[in-house]
């Protein structure tokens, strides 16, 4: 695969946070690099969070359905209060 530029503009808070990411003091060489890390860390963090929520609802997917109780928004609610 080709690669591609992309600019992009930050300023700010964000433009300080990646100048602390890279060059003599900080984890990455260049932004290039500190970029790439992001974007593969939230590929994994998707991936990872897909994985969990199926083994999750595996269980449910796979009961009986006489093993459902019922219940409203208020119920649920109530309960996580």
């Amino acid at each position: 695969m080709a690669a591609a530029n992309i600019n992009v503009r930050i300023k700010g808070t964000l433009q300080a946070h990646l100048q602390q990411q890279v060059g003599e003091h900080g984890l990455y060489d260049n932004a290039s690099e500190y970029i790439r890390a992001l974007i593969r860390r939230d590929l994994k963090n998707k991936s990872e969070s897909w994985e969990w929520l199926k083994r999750e609802l595996e269980p449910a997917l796979r009961a009986d359905e006489s093993s459902f109780v019922a219940v409203t928004a208020e119920d649920v609610i109530r309960r996580n209060k």
